[in-house]
């Protein structure tokens, strides 16, 4: 049963409370001011009906009216209490009141004012909801008016009241400007585009503005284009072509999406002529391929538009006279810009660099069959070019000039262009010469040619104020003189129109200036040599000599000595010999293999064979390393040759001392060889066990399987054994590394790569030393399955001086060992008598004598 009881205090004599309520009271009694003891009453009545509820609040606040813990937990409940209903509800207002009345002492919180604005939008009471975010923008101080002003604005944006959105998002940009681009967005949702634009201009010439979303000012400004240029019958409060034209000069890097922009404005707007000028300005001062490309491309795009449009307008009202000829007139404009288009190109190259010598001889091309064009692009382009910052080669400029006129006939003025072309300052002296060079040939061209040689003797005199060739300090006219391009122009001329000692003054001018190339050197030479002055091309040979160092003066020593033997041969011997010891002195390796040949080959003709050897044997010394295998190989076959093989050895045994390993064994090979036709078989076993010490049996199996069917041949069971122990012994010396080893192992076994545990699969745990020997057995064993048979008897020597009687006794002694031989051997045999011994004979190398051979 529910006890109910009433207080005794008078002035609240309606309260009812129920007895669990009594020591919550009781301590209310005592501690009336106390939040906690009210929070805790509040907390235990949470589920007691609302009204009882909402009196224990009331009561709370009476007594504590300035608490925000009170207050927020009581309109918080509040709303919760209405919030299910509608709200034409007599509660909302009892809701409102009850806020109101918590701002007489809480208007500084903005969570509260928050609360009630959030309130009053779900009622959709607009005027008193605005009125109310003024007040609370009013009541807080203005650091905490950034936490009103994003719901006020989401409620301005929720209504389609734009003027009242208009005024509050003004009222917030004096508070917070950097947020100008939301109010910006807003306007051009609203239509309100004539205010965004001034909106955005202003954001655009604020340089201290940062922008929230991270645009760049650029962007911005590509904005405000875009706005005013699309729009231009709704922004009226902007110049839009002084904006834009602003633009141009601080984005240069951008210049075609402005003048896109700006021509857009003026055709979106009906003023086509005025567009089609902004075009044409366009083209003709934009600086980039790329700017050029957007502004001609739109250009194109805006003419085919108005041709399409003029047709489509014809179509419709019927043609007539007046509309055929504004649609020709449309269309040769269109064609004209189509087919300007290379030349417009062009000349933004040259805008972008006007001293690019290519573009404009590409400009003249532009220009073919027009001659005026021509001439004036031609008298643009020589004044606009400046030598010392020209890209490519200047004077070719002034000789393309010249030669136009020369093509159409009027040679006074190419030989005008070319006179003044004489006098421009180049960079280079190069340029010059070429410009002197070109007047020679102009007038060849024309078969004047006394005044040919007139202007290239002009072009080499001596100017009044002499400089060096590389002398930029001073102009190109004072250093002309040493050109080589003119003055072999004019040894040219000299050699075919002029006399021979004007030639030759001309080639030793050329070789007092020191300018001399070495095959001007040649060229001087020969020409004295084809008038019989054979000495005195011999003088300018070692003019061009002493002139040059190795290696320029190469082709000039072979052509001396050539032409210097081929002419006294062996007269004159002593004389070559010094001139070959001349040139041979201080030869780089490069370069001497020939002069070598040429020396030997000398003294082989004319000079002595001795002399010869001892040339080839200086060769083998200087030539390099890569082209003594080639020189040992002439050496050895001229040697033998002249004082029969027999002689070579000594240079066989030079060649292997000298020699890489792999030329070394070709030798030795070559050198056993040589010994077995000579029945030499000692000396080349020698030869064998010498070159095995350098020969992997892995690696150089050609060499081993020679001397293996050598000894097949020629020995007997003792030295095939022998060469087995060599062959395992040269094995173990390369096997030094235990990875190498492995390696080889696994080359020989066929496996491309593995490791050492590759070699017993299936048995990793084992030791890889004991792998390795594993194999080297398998290798020994595999060595002895290779083995010939063993004889049946022994191979006996047969040394040199045995006399007949040892033959004869050795004969017949008795050999346990003896082989079969086959069938046809034992008839041949049979012939023979018990005692007697068949000696073969065989004749002596017709090489071993040499030239001491008999006839």
């Amino acid at each position: 049963m529910v006890v109910m009881a009433r207080l005794s205090r008078p002035e609240r004599s309606d309260l009812v409370f129920e007895e669990e309520d009594l020591p919550y009271e009781e301590e209310i009694m005592r501690n009336q001011f106390s939040v906690k003891c009210w929070l805790r009453y509040i907390e235990f009545k949470q589920g007691a009906p609302k009204p009882r509820l909402n009196q224990l609040y009331e009561r709370a606040l009476k007594l504590l009216p300035c608490s925000y813990k009170l207050w927020y937990r009581y309109l918080k409940a509040r709303r919760a209490q209405v919030k299910h209903r509608c709200v034409t509800d007599p509660a909302y207002e009892d809701v409102n009141n009850c806020h109101e009345r918590a701002f007489v002492f809480m208007h500084k919180m903005p969570r509260l004012w928050l609360d009630y604005c959030q309130f009053l939008m779900d009622q959709g009471r607009v005027t008193h909801t605005r009125r109310t975010f003024d007040r609370a923008l009013r009541a807080l101080p203005i650091t905490q008016h950034s936490r009103i002003w994003p719901l006020y604005l989401r409620f301005l944006r929720s209504h389609p009241l734009p003027e009242t959105a208009v005024r509050g998002y003004r009222r917030f940009l004096k508070l917070s400007p950097e947020s100008a681009e939301e109010y910006i967005e807003y306007l051009k949702s609203s239509d309100r585009l004539d205010e965004a634009a001034q909106r955005l201009a202003t954001v655009v010439n604020d340089e201290r503005f940062v922008s929230k979303a991270g645009k760049s000012n650029y962007q911005l400004w590509h904005e405000l284009c875009d706005l005013i240029s699309q729009n231009p019958d709704k922004v009226q409060s902007l110049s839009v072509d002084a904006i834009i034209r602003g633009g141009l000069t601080r984005f240069t890097d951008q210049l075609g999406k402005l003048w896109c922009s700006l021509a857009d404005y003026y055709i979106r707007s009906g003023h086509f002529e005025k567009a089609r000028d902004v075009y044409e300005e366009a083209i003709r001062t934009v600086m980039t391929v790329r700017d050029f490309t957007q502004v001609f491309d739109s250009y194109a795009q805006f003419e085919e538009s108005m041709i399409a449009a003029k047709m489509e307008t014809t179509s419709e009202l019927g043609r007539e006279e007046e509309d055929d000829v504004d649609l020709e007139l449309r269309l040769a404009r269109f064609e004209q810009l189509i087919g300007r288009r290379p030349l417009l190109l062009n000349s933004v190259l040259l805008r972008q660099n006007p001293h690019h010598v290519h573009e404009w001889h590409k400009r003249v091309a532009l220009h073919q069959g027009r001659p005026r064009e021509i001439i004036n692009t031609y008298t643009e382009a020589v004044q606009t070019v400046d030598p010392f910052k020209a890209t490519g080669k200047p004077h070719t400029l002034w000789v393309a000039f010249a030669k136009f006129y020369e093509d159409n006939g009027q040679l006074d003025d190419a030989r005008v262009i070319l006179e003044k072309a004489t006098k421009v300052s180049f960079k280079q002296v190069d340029d010059l010469a070429s410009i002197w060079c070109e007047c020679g040939e102009l007038e060849l061209r024309h078969e004047n040619y006394d005044q040919a040689l007139r202007l290239l003797r002009k072009a080499t005199a001596l100017p009044a104020r002499r400089a060096e060739y590389f002398d930029g300090s001073e102009p190109v006219q004072n250093r002309v003189y040493k050109s080589l391009k003119v003055w072999s122009m004019l040894a040219d001329l000299e050699e075919s129109l002029g006399t021979f000692q004007s030639t030759k003054a001309v080639y030793d001018r050329i070789l007092d200036l020191r300018i001399a190339t070495p095959q001007i050197v040649i060229n001087y030479a020969m020409f004295l040599e084809e008038h019989k002055y054979f000495e005195e091309s011999f003088k300018a040979y070692e003019r061009g000599v002493s002139l040059f160092k190795w290696p320029n003066v190469s082709d000039i020593w072979s052509t001396y000595l050539t032409k210097f033997i081929a002419r006294y041969g062996g007269r004159k011997l002593e004389r070559a010999r010094d001139l070959f010891e001349q040139a041979l002195d201080g030869c780089p390796p490069k370069y001497a293999k020939t002069l070598y040949l040429l020396y030997a080959q000398l003294e082989e003709e004319w000079g002595l064979a001795r002399h010869a050897m001892a040339v080839y044997e200086r060769a083998t010394r200087a030539v390099e390393p890569a082209q003594q295998y080639d020189m040992f190989n002439i050496y050895i076959k001229r040697a033998a040759e002249i004082y029969g093989v027999t002689h070579t050895r000594s240079i066989y045994q030079k060649a292997i001392e000298v020699l890489s390993d792999e030329h070394a064994r070709e030798m030795c090979l070559r050198f056993a060889d040589m010994e077995c036709k000579l029945g030499e078989i000692d000396r080349a076993r020698a030869i064998y066990s010498f070159c095995s010490q350098i020969c992997d049996p892995r690696t150089t199996g050609a060499f081993w399987q020679t001397w293996k069917d050598f000894e097949v041949r020629h020995g007997n069971e003792d030295t095939i054994r022998e060469m087995l122990r060599i062959r395992r012994s040269v094995q173990a010396t390369y096997n030094t590394q235990v990875n190498f080893m492995a390696s080889q192992m696994l080359k020989v076994s066929g496996s491309a790569t593995g490791t050492v545990s590759d070699l017993a699969p299936g048995q990793s745990g084992m030791d890889d030393m004991k792998l390795l020997e594993q194999r080297a057995e398998q290798l020994a064993a595999e060595a002895e399955r290779d083995q010939p048979p063993r004889a049946q008897s022994k191979i006996l020597f047969v040394r040199s001086d045995a006399s007949r009687e040892e033959l004869a006794e050795l004969a017949q002694q008795a050999n346990p060992e003896e082989i079969a031989l086959g069938e046809d051997e034992d008839e041949d045999e049979m012939d023979l008598e018990p005692n007697e011994v068949r000696l073969e004979q065989q004749s002596v190398p017709a090489a071993v004598f040499g030239s001491l051979k008999e006839d």
